[in-house]
């Protein structure tokens, strides 16, 4: 008794009978951590529901022994567990671990014959930790038994579910579940749609996987639910990622959806980060004119382009050869004091390298050293493989060997640049010495290291080295693989021949120049349309828009109905590495060179038939080796009933599939049809690389339009594309063969002056000038001494 104060006897009582139940609990907790539930003991025991709460509650006891117990007590007659009980147990059992989780779906059973629901917050953390222990399978039965037992969770628990699905990378269960949620009756106690955040964490997972049609497929289930409206994010995140499919016109669709709504709703509207994915869009589908515009117009919209913004730019401009407009990106960049990175200058390093701008490029190198940028092996690999691809392949080997001397600037990349232009010039000694290094150096000698070495192998008729090379390939796999692959391939080429000869029917009968001209046609009709319908063109413009020519160029998208990319800005790759995935496209691409090269066009295509009958789908450097022999060999309708086959197939057409339209049009005789797939190309979006211009530059001058090869040539120069020993050489014989022997002299001392070293192409051609020189002369010559005599 404490300050005179006694216990009533009622609060005694209570205080008793708490005792006695916490004493028979400590009691029974000892019976059940001796001898378990098997004794006489426990029968004797009036069950009630804080005494089995009490022990599920005792920390001293096993968990295996609190669920033996929990089992035993559900067997008694005149008993069953409350919602308590259950929630004890199952807390219990999540955080005993996952080898316990398998007792969870016994408990549910058990839970559903004594006809008790516990809560939402209990179902949470079942989920939770079953999910947390990777039993995807078990997850879903749980909201199966939920379904069952009528009990409804709250949508926040179901996104918790949906994002931790998302983030296990089990993104099967997170689109079953997200279906499921999504075709259940919202009016009859159903779960509405799953909140922003979760949506758009699986719009980005699907992006990120590339898996475009279920991309698509929730796009277009969230766009009829009449409750769910796409947040800033999510309009970001679908645009970026239609774009990067090509699927440009939803893209521009989606923001003006998104610019419409922030005016009629005084709600959000397009941030930074829509326009830069807007730009990177604009950019990745070739229309990088439309991209700098639009970038022009954000810096007077209120939002300021930031790193990323600068970054896409550059990297659009540098693919796109438009290199002036990379280096006044990349001076702004530094002029509102950003910093550029390794990324953006190993781009415009690239770039410039392309364009035949070295010097150039090696000053940007030395700028990138003296402003403290840490060059990577990338940005060495560029400077190489740039070096040798502009004829100093002296400074390129010297540069490799002085990075190999400090040890730490090269990786397997570099050695298989150099390798490969080793192979390209014979010196397969020199290659293998190469291999063998870099092996001892540890670098993997990988499927693209291993087909250069084939080819030039094949090309020296030097088949017995293949042994001394398989020695060195570390990757145990690829060795029985390729070596496999080829006993394969010659075991089928030796089969008999079912066609006098192999390319007959392989390729569709029909190809002729009406697929050029379909390309061009269906050009103009979607590039150069008229406004859509009377709706589109009645609409009223913003006058005060932030961005009128965005909002432009979104409503022409909208009205042209364009919604595939045209073409491909990439160039298709021989070997693409992507594993066993690519292995045999890889393989056929090599032997399809090792065959065309050699002018084995009818073992090519029988290469082809063989491994397309098999279900290999080619890509397409496949269709541009078989349009390039076709067209040297003068094949012409088969070369274009390869390209029609080309878009049967949805394998999209890339620059140098269009360069080898050009040199097949220019080898006809139809320049005019060249320059009108020029124009298709440009309004597609595309670029003329070097290559390109060469093309173009020599088949209007064999056509006899040397005034138009000349204007070419200039536009070359102004787009920031230095010409090279290719160009003037062209250049040259064109005008020589056309009589115009000052101006084919005049682009011999403008080679010479820009530095251009010529080759022995140069020679051939000089010979020829001087030939036609020497008639000149002779001829003026008679004409003077023929007018001596008539004077005299």
């Amino acid at each position: 008794m404490r300050h005179g104060r006694g216990l009533s006897s009622s609060a005694a009582a209570g205080a008793g009978i708490k005792l006695g139940d916490i004493l028979l609990a400590a009691s029974i907790s000892k019976t059940l951590s001796e001898r378990g539930t098997l004794t006489a003991d426990l029968e004797s025991i009036p069950l009630s529901e804080s005494l089995v709460v009490q022990i599920l509650g005792r920390n001293s006891l096993d968990v295996s022994r609190k669920v033996v117990f929990f089992r035993w007590c559900s067997l008694r007659n005149n008993y069953k567990h409350s919602v308590s009980a259950y929630s004890h147990i199952f807390r219990t059992v999540c955080r005993a671990g996952a080898e316990f989780l398998d007792q969870v779906p016994v408990l549910l059973s058990s839970m559903k014959d004594d006809g008790v629901v516990v809560g939402p917050e209990t179902f949470k953390l079942l989920l939770d930790s079953i999910i947390r222990a990777g039993k995807y399978g078990s997850a879903i039965e749980i909201l199966d038994h939920m379904e069952e037992l009528g009990t409804g969770l709250n949508s926040f628990v179901y996104d918790s579910v949906l994002v931790a699905l998302i983030r296990k990378d089990q993104l099967g269960l997170a689109l079953s579940l997200f279906f499921r949620l999504l075709d259940g009756d919202e009016g009859q106690g159903g779960i509405p749609v799953p909140a922003s955040n979760a949506c758009n964490q699986l719009l980005v997972a699907l992006r990120k996987a590339d898996m475009k049609v279920e991309f698509r497929n929730v796009f277009e289930k969230l766009r009829e639910k009449k409750d769910f409206e796409l947040d800033t994010q999510g309009y970001n995140i679908c645009i970026h990622a239609f774009g990067c499919w090509g699927d440009l016109g939803t893209a521009m669709e989606l923001f003006k959806e998104m610019k419409d709504k922030s005016l009629n709703s005084n709600s959000f509207g397009p941030d930074l980060c829509t326009y830069n994915s807007l730009i990177r869009v604009l950019c990745l589908v070739g229309k990088v004119k439309d991209a700098l515009t639009v970038w022009e117009e954000l810096k007077g919209s209120g939002h300021e382009p930031d790193a990323f913004t600068y970054r896409i730019l550059i990297q659009g401009c540098s693919k796109s050869y438009g290199m002036d407009d990379a280096m006044r990106v990349f001076n702004e960049m530094q002029y509102n004091g950003f910093c550029p990175d390794t990324i953006v200058y190993n781009t415009l390093l690239d770039g410039l390298f392309k364009a035949r701008k070295v010097m150039e490029a090696c000053q940007l190198f030395e700028k990138m050293v003296m402003d403290g940028v840490r060059a990577s092996c990338w940005t060495h690999n560029i400077a190489i493989s740039g070096l040798f691809r502009n004829g100093r392949a002296v400074a390129g080997y010297t540069l490799f060997c002085d990075l190999k001397k400090k040890g730490q600037f090269v990786d397997g990349i570099t050695y298989s640049i150099v390798v490969l232009q080793l192979c390209r010039e014979g010196q397969l000694e020199e290659a293998l010495r190469l291999v063998e290094e870099m092996e001892a150096r540890g670098f993997v000698v990988d499927l693209v290291t291993i087909t250069s070495l084939l080819i030039g192998f094949h090309k020296q008729g030097r088949w017995d080295w293949t042994e001394r090379l398989m020695r060195h390939i570390r990757d145990g796999n690829l060795v029985p693989n390729v070596l496999n692959w080829k006993a394969n391939m010659e075991a089928s080429l030796q089969a008999p021949q079912s066609r006098k000869k192999d390319y007959t029917s392989m390729f569709p009968s029909e190809g002729n120049l009406r697929e050029i001209m379909d390309l061009i046609r269906s050009a103009d009709m979607g590039m150069d349309g008229s406004p859509g319908s009377e709706e589109d063109v009645a609409q009223p413009e913003d006058q005060w828009s932030s961005s009128p020519y965005m909002d432009q160029l979104a409503s022409q998208m909208k009205s042209c109905n364009i919604s595939s990319q045209p073409l491909s800005l990439t160039r298709g790759q021989r070997v693409q590495a992507k594993g066993i995935d690519s292995f045999d496209i890889d393989m056929v691409n090599t032997y399809l060179s090792i065959f065309l090269a050699k002018g084995k066009l009818s073992l090519a295509c029988k290469l082809f038939e063989i491994f397309s009958n098999m279900g290999v789908d080619p890509v397409t450097y496949t269709y541009n080796s078989m349009m390039t022999t076709f067209v040297k060999k003068g094949h012409f309708n088969k070369a274009w009933g390869v390209f029609h086959e080309m878009g049967e197939k949805i394998c999209l057409p890339d620059i140098a599939t269009y360069n080898v339209i050009i040199q097949g049009l220019g080898k006809m005789g139809r320049a005019d049809l060249a320059s009108a797939v020029l124009d298709t190309l440009m309004k597609h979006g595309g670029y003329l690389d070097i290559v390109m211009y060469n093309t173009l530059i020599n088949a209007l001058g064999k056509a006899g339009r040397i005034d138009e090869a000349t204007k070419l040539f200039e536009q070359m120069k102004s787009s920031g594309i230095n010409p090279d020993v290719v160009t003037f050489n062209t250049l040259i014989e064109i005008h020589a063969k056309a009589g115009q022997l000052k101006a084919a002299y005049k682009f011999l001392k403008t080679m010479l002056d820009a530095g251009c070293s010529p080759n022995h192409v140069t020679d051939t051609t000089l010979d020829f000038l001087g030939k036609e020189i020497e008639k000149l002369r002779y001829k003026k010559a008679s004409m003077v001494r023929t007018r001596k005599d008539d004077s005299s």
